[in-house]
């Protein structure tokens, strides 16, 4: 039997880690949660809203979730100048969205794209410039969106309602680091693509020999060359590209923050005011799940959304079910699916008699 290179093997054990039964876990921890919200909050009668459900809020949120997912798809076949077929960029967003879903946020989706890309046939130089794009892209939108969701939102974004005020204050510098955080990232990156990613690269290096940081030293090294090949890979590409692949970023990340709005107005009456709050509120709820550990924010998502989107709805019982439908269409869905691209992907790409030592558990 031929040795596997080592590349070859770390992409194997990537996808190892993805393997369908992967998804038991975040599955009981975050219906543990619901489960244990539902068992605290119930009352008789506080379901009946559920009679009065609005059916078109219902197929919008159905739109919006589709349109969400074909943008992606669009994205990344665009982005990879249409090397990706339409059925490749669907199997490549699945698994994507398979893989934040059965790691921890904090990783996402974002480790295992390159090899997605990869395995697909682009040069891997080029895969990793295409998923540092994708992050530019996302880092900007996010450091676009925020002051427009200040300034309609304002304070209203943090929930006081909910909250004391030592910890509306403690989420209020969370927020803002983390603004800044993202915010510096984003235009280094732009930076590091567009103008100079050598310099970038000596910074890296140099911040990361800082006694306490040598320990990420070869990992920020190696960053710093990944950006100086992305840069090589993406200079050259025309305004209408990126022009493209900006308004692409700008539908898929508006219709993700929707969703929850869609969901709520299909049940409750909201006004429009109160719907572009909740929306606001999506960015801080990110912060949140920005920094949980459990793999897709499970357990912690689930408990942080009543604490965001709580008054809007009403009962406390009738925001469990809220979360639990939230949940299902934007977690528990892509771990269905997940399940069934990621095995036939596999078996595309590297056969069934590797398909199965990959996915055995």
């Amino acid at each position: 039997m031929p040795q596997l290179t080592e590349s070859q093997n770390e992409e194997q054990q990537l996808l190892h880690k993805l393997r369908p039964s992967r998804i038991i876990l975040p599955v009981l921890i975050g219906l543990s949660v619901v489960g244990f919200m539902f068992w605290r909050s119930y009352k008789p009668g506080d379901l009946a809203p559920l009679a009065n459900a609005k059916p078109v809020w219902l197929l919008i949120m159905a739109v919006v979730l589709v349109a969400r997912d074909a943008g992606y798809v669009y994205r990344i076949r665009y982005l990879t100048q249409k090397v990706l077929s339409w059925r490749a960029s669907l199997d490549v967003i699945m698994i994507w969205e398979f893989s934040s879903c059965v790691l921890p946020s904090a990783v996402g989706g974002t480790a295992v794209a390159p090899v997605l890309l990869h395995k697909e046939g682009i040069p891997l130089g080029r895969s990793v410039a295409y998923i540092m794009a994708t992050a530019m892209l996302d880092n900007l939108y996010y450091v676009l969106a925020v002051p427009l969701v200040v300034l309609i939102g304002g304070d209203a974004l943090y929930p006081h309602e909910a909250l004391q005020g030592g910890l509306v204050a403690t989420l209020r510098i969370a927020f803002i680091a983390s603004y800044v955080f993202v915010s510096a990232y984003a235009f280094l990156m732009v930076y590091a693509i567009f103008v100079n990613p050598r310099s970038v690269r000596r910074l890296f290096i140099r911040l990361f020999s800082i006694a306490g940081l040598r320990r990420w030293r070869n990992k920020a090294y190696q960053h710093g060359n990944e950006l100086v090949l992305a840069s090589a890979q993406l200079r050259g590409n025309g305004v209408a590209y990126w022009l493209r692949a900006a308004l692409s970023t700008a539908f898929v990340w508006t219709a993700r923050y929707l969703v929850i709005g869609c969901l709520i107005s299909a049940f409750i009456d909201v006004t429009w005011s109160e719907f572009w709050l909740i929306f606001g509120r999506n960015l801080t709820y990110k912060v949140i799940l920005l920094i949980a550990i459990t793999p897709g924010g499970a357990g912690i998502a689930e408990g942080a959304f009543p604490t965001f989107f709580g008054k809007f709805i009403g009962t406390p019982t009738m925001t469990s079910f809220m979360v639990l439908l939230y949940r299902i269409v934007t977690y528990y869905l892509y771990l269905v699916l997940g399940a069934i691209f990621l095995p036939r992907w596999i078996t595309r790409i590297f056969g069934k008699k590797d398909a199965k030592e990959i996915m055995a558990s």
